[in-house]
């Protein structure tokens, strides 16, 4: 079997694009087409981490590093970036990010990291990235949160931010607190008809949830998607283990078997 290299992949990709002898798919594409592939991409990924599934990982993360390569490949085109540059930037900012590994900002550099708290390195890190945030031009502490983050992960990094400055409760029990408060509230809304008013106290109360999880540095993401899975398959063994279609299955009956596949 061939062994490619990244070079291999990069000329593939240009043949793919290539406007006469190329693929019409793939010439078609732009930023935007791609951009839902590129995140079902990642979640594979994260699908096969959480399954243990390394065999299949390694395929994973072949098809998110394509990702990659169509989007370094769009910008050559463009004359606006292209992979080497990706590299070469993200070489520049993570040396810039870890002045504890290379003191003098260069690959060569080195110190003695023995004694060094990873509690200061985190504090050190978004110590760079504030100015980072603030060379961009972001305006406020919140502003360069991406919008397409998945609602759960984004509540997460928008607390995180805002408590890397003091907003924050001063104990775990602040939100479980406020998880009941806006229960109460999703409750009084339940009677009142209003159907706008009850999504807006169910976000505030999912909100609520978040920052238990994220306080206990729990990613309310990954809990919620093991949360799914839990789910997925108990209610698989309700359908093995009924000896009738479930349409004709009570609930009762299915509660039961709910049961039983807890005991599991």
């Amino acid at each position: 079997m061939s062994h490619y290299s990244i070079d291999d992949l990069l000329y593939l990709m240009a043949r793919l694009r290539d406007p006469e002898s190329g693929c019409p798919w793939d010439i078609k594409q732009d930023y935007a087409s791609i951009a839902p592939s590129t995140l079902e991409e990642a979640y594979e990924v994260v699908d096969a981490i959480e399954k243990q599934d390394f065999g299949h990982l390694k395929e994973e993360l072949g098809d998110l590093l394509f990702q990659v390569i169509f989007y370094s490949q769009l910008g050559k085109e463009e004359q606006r970036f292209d992979f080497a540059g990706v590299v070469s930037d993200l070489v520049a900012k993570l040396i810039r990010r870890h002045p504890h590994v290379f003191p003098q900002g260069t690959l060569d550099s080195r110190v003695d990291n023995r004694h060094t708290l990873p509690t200061d390195v985190k504090a050190r890190w978004e110590e760079i990235k504030q100015q980072e945030r603030a060379a961009k031009g972001a305006q406020g502490l919140l502003a360069d949160v991406p919008l397409n983050l998945p609602s759960l992960s984004r509540a997460a990094k928008l607390q995180k931010r805002a408590a890397s400055v003091g907003f924050d409760w001063d104990d775990v029990y602040g939100p479980i607190a406020k998880v009941r408060e806006e229960l109460l509230e999703v409750e009084a809304e339940l009677d009142s008809g209003d159907q706008q008013a009850l999504e807006e106290e169910l976000g505030d109360l999912l909100f609520a949830v978040v920052n238990i999880a994220r306080y206990q540095k729990i990613d309310p993401e990954q809990a919620l998607r093991r949360a799914n899975h839990k789910f997925e398959q108990r209610f698989h063994y309700i359908e093995k283990n009924t000896p009738k279609p479930l349409s004709e299955t009570s609930i009762d009956e299915m509660n039961l078997l709910w049961d039983e596949a807890k005991r599991i």
